[in-house]
């Protein structure tokens, strides 16, 4: 349990206090200043960021241990500092067994911070801190801690008990998507995950359906259909939707949902194969905010469309050379069978076009390789020939530190996807900007609506672990989508006022 708190330190009894501290100026007031001062007195501690100390049954605090965490100097303190401050002691407390910790808070004028924004930057990096990744383990070493408490005065603990239950709501989802992508592809086969998904989205009341590959037959989804003809275990197209009465805007999220990616006949070679089980990390993602909208009940229509299928190369796998026919009715001539992701998102855009018809739509996707070249593995690409809803999903990025970076789309690199027997080649004819040629494809599919693609092929996994994430998966995408959501709903900037056009943002 993750609490905002009003206590005395000097009086209530703690197993463990975590306390911030500044290199260059005080940021809290009465015994924490005084103990502050003389952990900074050690020759091995100055608050120099990354540095820790902890000293055992101090004066003047009823605190077992008092865990000191350097943030570096003023200037450099910011939301994201606090976060991975409150990330690191709660890691640290569960590396130690302990139950729980409490987390001291600065004085936020002396951080030249609103006391909302520093309380949200430390519940969330708590609640993200607070998870272990262990269900295939048959000892369990270390457990999350049963309690968290972010220290406050008894004001802002009345004042900002709502976002509690926002960053609650928030993290929950991103711990979700977490557990999803973590879990290895023999348990998440097509079939599997769209019941997991349904499940969960079931307990709080989202509107879903399924597709199957009859329906998909059916329905002429050619596209996502293609990309799972090499698998036993046959495709599915996920529906989850969030309408509250009265709505008068529909955002659609659309998640890329590859339960394992081989390559398909264009084998992927070792070293690249691995951790495809990855590949659904945009599915996870946009399932996951669903969940977390549900929760937050904002005054927008949200839908999300997953399609999810399993790449995998045999006798009836879709060959390099082939030519398959969309649900939007346009012809692609299969230059990589590796190049699966733009093929289902392209059928689940057009179904979401169909049967929503929404004003911005925008996909997520561990898509290219490109995007990682160009950005590393820390920033996921977005692309947007819209500056407003580009800004908004920077600056969504920005305040959550789910970073992102816009990327071009000149319309002369279009001629690299052309085909001499289809409408499209689903390859460039380039080795060089392959981020770009894959987003502008998807651009085809994007109707009138507004739209983004976002490529977080770097971002959403990670082999070290960081300040509140465990090495794994990192769950990217769901604080970045719910703090774009607020923007688009407040239009800060406004989403729908500017002329129609595609954004699409690669994770």
């Amino acid at each position: 349990m993750i609490r905002l708190k009003s206590i005395d330190v000097q009086k209530t009894k703690m197993a463990a206090l975590a306390v911030p501290v500044c290199e260059d100026r005080d940021i809290h007031d009465g015994v924490l200043k005084t103990l502050s001062g003389r952990a900074k007195n050690l020759e091995e501690f100055n608050g120099k960021a990354g540095e820790e100390v902890i000293l055992h049954n101090p004066d003047n605090v009823k605190a077992d241990r008092v865990i000191f965490m350097g943030l570096g100097k003023l200037e450099k303190i910011d939301a994201e500092a606090l976060r991975a401050f409150a990330g690191k002691a709660v890691k640290t407390s569960i590396q130690k067994n302990l139950a729980g910790v409490s987390l001291a808070t600065p004085i936020a004028k002396n951080l030249k911070m609103e006391a909302g924004n520093m309380l949200e930057a430390l519940l969330e990096g708590a609640f993200l801190g607070n998870h272990r990744f262990d269900k295939y383990k048959k000892e369990k070493k270390l457990t999350p801690l049963k309690n968290v408490d972010v220290l406050t005065t008894p004001a802002n603990t009345r004042k900002h008990g709502a976002l509690l239950q926002r960053v609650k709501a928030i993290c929950a989802g991103t711990l979700q998507a977490r557990e999803w992508v973590s879990t290895p592809s023999n348990d998440k086969r097509p079939g599997a995950f769209s019941r997991m998904l349904v499940r969960e989205a079931r307990k709080v009341k989202l509107k879903t359906r399924v597709l199957t590959d009859k329906d998909l037959h059916k329905g002429k989804y050619g596209a996502i259909l293609a990309v799972g003809e090499g698998s036993q275990d046959k495709p599915r197209l996920v529906e989850l939707v969030y309408h509250p009465q009265g709505a008068k805007k529909t955002i659609a999220l659309i998640g890329k949902g590859v339960t394992f990616d081989t390559g398909g006949i264009n084998l992927k070679p070792s070293g690249g194969i691995e951790d495809m089980k990855i590949d659904m990390s945009g599915a996870a993602a946009v399932a996951a905010t669903l969940i977390a909208v549900a929760r937050l009940k904002p005054e927008v229509s949200v839908a999300g469309v997953i399609p999810i299928v399993e790449n995998m190369p045999s006798g009836t796998a879709t060959r390099p050379g082939d030519v398959i026919k969309s649900y939007a009715g346009k012809t692609i001539e299969i230059g990589n069978t590796d190049a699966e992701g733009r093929l289902i998102l392209i059928d689940a855009m057009a179904h979401a076009l169909k049967r929503f018809k929404p004003d911005v739509m925008v996909d997520i996707a561990t898509l290219t390789g490109a995007c990682m070249v160009a950005l590393g593995d820390k920033i996921a690409g977005v692309f947007s020939g819209d500056d407003n809803l580009a800004n908004a999903i920077v600056a969504a990025g920005q305040k959550t530190h789910e970073r992102t970076w816009r990327m071009p789309l000149p319309e002369d690199y279009q001629e690299l996807l052309k085909s001499d027997i289809a409408d499209l080649n689903n390859m460039s004819s380039s080795r060089y900007g392959g981020a770009i040629t894959a987003a502008l494809f998807l651009s085809e599919f994007a109707g009138k609506s507004r739209g983004a693609h976002i490529d977080i092929a770097g971002p959403a996994y990670i082999k070290q672990g960081a300040s509140y994430c465990d090495a794994g998966a990192t769950g990217f995408g769901v604080r970045l989508f719910c703090d774009m959501l607020e923007r688009l709903i407040k239009n800060q900037p406004s989403p729908f006022k500017a002329k129609a056009c595609f954004i699409s943002i690669e994770l």
